[in-house]
Formats: C-alpha cells, sequence, structure tokens
C-alpha cells in the first residue's frame, strides 16, 4: 500500500457496475474509508512554489518544470514527484515505519530536488501561499482543466483559482490505528487543527497584497465550498465511517468521465446522482465514480483508509521537520496524545482566529506553547535545532509568516521572494 494515491483516471475500472442507491455508496464508505491496525506508519507530501529568481514575477512553463523532473534519477528517499495546477511541485514521500524515517526520507529527496532546479536555474519556495503572481494554471492535466471551469461556473470561482494555483502545503499522513479508536483519533486530528494552523501559518500575502490573515492558505480554504472542504466532523464525532459518508453523499459533484473528465456545473449532492434523482453522463454512478468523487473532497482532515493531515501551510526547511515531528507525535504517542487533547480542547474549532491572527490569539499560543513542549520532550537529537527553531518562535508568539513579512516590509515582495528561491533563509 502507498500513501500516495494518484488520481488519474484508472480506464481499467470505468465499467465498474453501478450503483444500487445513495445508502449502497454509504455503506462503501464506511467499509473502505479507514483501515484497521496499528499506528506507527508515516508519509510525507511536501510542496513548494517553483519562481525564477531572476525574473520572480515570471511563472515558469509546464515546459520547464516537466524537463526538470524528466532529468531527476529515482529519489533516493522513494518520493513520487508530481506538479501542482499552478506549477507548485510536489514530493510525496512512501508510509515508512516512524516520523523520523520519513523526515530523513523527504529531506533527502529535497536536496536532489532542490540542486536540479537550482542547476536549471530556477528556485522552489516553501510558503503557503504565492505572495507574487497572479493565479494561472499551467499543469495541462483534464483533470485540472474540468476542475477549473467548476470553479469558474460557481460562486467559488476567485477561491478556487487561488486554491488550485496558488497554494501549497505540508501533508502529513498516519495510520488510521485500531479500529476501536478511530474516533478519538480522528477527533483529535480535527482538535489539533487550528492550534497546528497558527503554529504553521506561512502565508501572509497573495497576488502581491498583504491579505490581512498569516495564514491566507487557509482563508482561501474556507472561502470554498464548506460541503466539499469543510472539517468533516464537529469535536463530538463518534463514528468517522458514517461522518465520512454523510459528509461525501452531500458534497456535489465536480467531474464526472465520460471518459474524459467533464465539469458539473450545477450543484448536484452525489446523493442525488447515486438515487436517481439527477442523471450525469448518461447513467448512476459507480464504484469508481464514488472513488474518484472522494479525491475531489478537500477537508482538513481526509479518511483515505489512512490520514491526511491537510491543514499545514508550506513551511521553511529549518522548522518542517518540527512541526512535522510535533503533529506525529501529539496523534501517536499515547501520553502526548492524552495532554495535547486537553490543551486543544478550548480552541478546536477557532479555525478562522487561527488563520487570521495566529499565535496572537492567547489560548491559541497558550495550546502552542503546551503542545511544543511536549513533542520537545520527545524529540530525538537529530531535530535538535529545527525543535530548538520552533520552540523559540512559539515562545515569542510568531510563526513564519512574520519572518517572512519582516522580510517583505524590508525588502520588498519579489526581492524577499528572490532570496527564498535563491536558497537564502
Amino acid at each position: 500500500m502507498a500513501f500516495a494515491v494518484a488520481s488519474q483516471v484508472d480506464q481499467s475500472r470505468l465499467a465498474d457496475g453501478e450503483l444500487a442507491s445513495s445508502a449502497a455508496a454509504a455503506r462503501y464508505i464506511g467499509d473502505t474509508c479507514l483501515s484497521d491496525g496499528p499506528v506507527g506508519r508515516v508519509g510525507l507530501e511536501v510542496e513548494a512554489h517553483c519562481y525564477d529568481p531572476v525574473e520572480p514575477h515570471r511563472r515558469p512553463a509546464w515546459e520547464e518544470i516537466t524537463a526538470v523532473l524528466e532529468s531527476l534519477p529515482a529519489m533516493p528517499g522513494g518520493s513520487a514527484l508530481s506538479v501542482e495546477p499552478g506549477g507548485a511541485v510536489e514530493l510525496s514521500g512512501p508510509p515508512v515505519d516512524g516520523v523520523l524515517a520519513a523526515i530523513e526520507a523527504m529531506t533527502s529527496d529535497q536536496a536532489v530536488l532542490r540542486a536540479a532546479f537550482a542547476e536549471a536555474g530556477l528556485g522552489l519556495v516553501m510558503l503557503g501561499a504565492d505572495p507574487l503572481r497572479p493565479a494561472k494554471r499551467v499543469n495541462p492535466g483534464a483533470r485540472y482543466r474540468a476542475m477549473e471551469q467548476f470553479f469558474a461556473a460557481s460562486r467559488s470561482g476567485v477561491a478556487g483559482a487561488a486554491m488550485m494555483t496558488s497554494t501549497a502545503s505540508v501533508q502529513v499522513n498516519l495510520d488510521a490505528g485500531p479500529r476501536a479508536r478511530w474516533a478519538a483519533r480522528v477527533r483529535l486530528a480535527h482538535a489539533l487543527g487550528p492550534t497546528m494552523v497558527a503554529i504553521a501559518a506561512n502565508s501572509p500575502l497573495l497576488g502581491g497584497e498583504f491579505s490581512g490573515w498569516l495564514s491566507t492558505r487557509q482563508r482561501v480554504w474556507s472561502q470554498l465550498d464548506s460541503a466539499r472542504c469543510g472539517p468533516i466532523l464537529t469535536a463530538s464525532g463518534d463514528d468517522p465511517g458514517t461522518d465520512w459518508a454523510r459528509y461525501a453523499l452531500k458534497a456535489p459533484v465536480m467531474l464526472v468521465h465520460e471518459p474524459d473528465a467533464v465539469p458539473v456545473t450545477r450543484y448536484v449532492p452525489f446523493a442525488d446522482w447515486a438515487d436517481g434523482r439527477a442523471v450525469l453522463g448518461g447513467r448512476r454512478p459507480t464504484a469508481y465514480d464514488l472513488d474518484y468523487h472522494l479525491t475531489t473532497l478537500f477537508p482538513p482532515v481526509r479518511p483515505r483508509q489512512w490520514l491526511e493531515i491537510r491543514y499545514l501551510d508550506s513551511v521553511p526547511n529549518a522548522i518542517w521537520p518540527a512541526v512535522a515531528f510535533t503533529l506525529v507525535t501529539l496523534l501517536d504517542d499515547p501520553a502526548a496524545a492524552e495532554v495535547a487533547a486537553e490543551a486543544v480542547e478550548p480552541v478546536a474549532t477557532a479555525w478562522d482566529t487561527a488563520a487570521r491572527v495566529g499565535l496572537n490569539d492567547r489560548r491559541l499560543h497558550a495550546a502552542a506553547s503546551r503542545c511544543v513542549a511536549i513533542a520537545a520532550e520527545r524529540a530525538p537529537a537529530q531535530l535538535g535545532d529545527a525543535m530548538r527553531r520552533l520552540v523559540e518562535a512559539v515562545d515569542q508568539g510568531r510563526c513564519p509568516a512574520d519572518d517572512f513579512c519582516d522580510q517583505v516590509i524590508a525588502n520588498g515582495i519579489a526581492p524577499a521572494v528572490a532570496q527564498l528561491a535563491q536558497g537564502q533563509p
């Protein structure tokens, strides 16, 4: 099993039998959304914006980016490579035993990738949102073309374009764990969200302007349809499978394969398609259509047999290992999880506050201080420098966005971005 599941069309499954009803779809989701087993494996996905340091306003073309990727050998840490709609480059690491092994593998792959892009005169910038360039799709893939058309036809066209082409994240993938602990584990993954958003906020600008938010990436996601991008659970969710099924069946269908991806430009909940109240592509959905529909839903915690933790901004190389270690420790270490659950309970739903003001909110600052202290007590020597940086920043009430703001104010947006693209802190 690999954590990084491709979302491309599986031609062999297009002929799957049709689902009988939304109830059948709900059973399918509940049966397949999480995998019973121990915890311990970790997979990391790291996205970075691609820039030309000489002309930072210019968005490198698809051909430039793919030429670099095609020149690369297999990644030493086993990561798969992909290009996001706006040209951001993603490394998707395989699941490995333990967060330290995952960090080491991803760090080695990043070094190879950065060197190849530098040789081509390009740089990779770890920010949660593109601070300089307007939204523009460069990936010609049919999925992204149809997604673009879907968002353009909705009331969230601007936010959809920004989400697709101007945001980047660090994603942490974890085993679902034993079935008996699923509800508590999924609740905690959600409850940690606002605190971790505040710690990792690193997107104070978008499209050449200060947004007024420290995590503009989180702001962009919150402007999209909550049926597609909002949290699955409230803090009291008791059955993750049922909650995910309810969420997925209410969510509108984005794409239908005929066999190419075609956008659905009217609001059709998947349940209406499955129950025959709406017909798309001249048919009812198949299990493959349902699986694909689930890949077009973007909640902050997404069940994919494992748990995808999707709420972290892309943060600098100097601290992302400490951020990832903190999150994994708070979820996978039972003693740490118990303390963390208590620490974040007062801010478990403060998503907008976290994105807007980060650690300037006293309750979020208190929760973050306690959470990073728990992780720092357990951090191995290899992460000593990164954890010290993170602890010091949290103690001071600062997030990565504050450092980038300082650079922009001192030097201007384009020079600050060019400096990051050249690998300078």
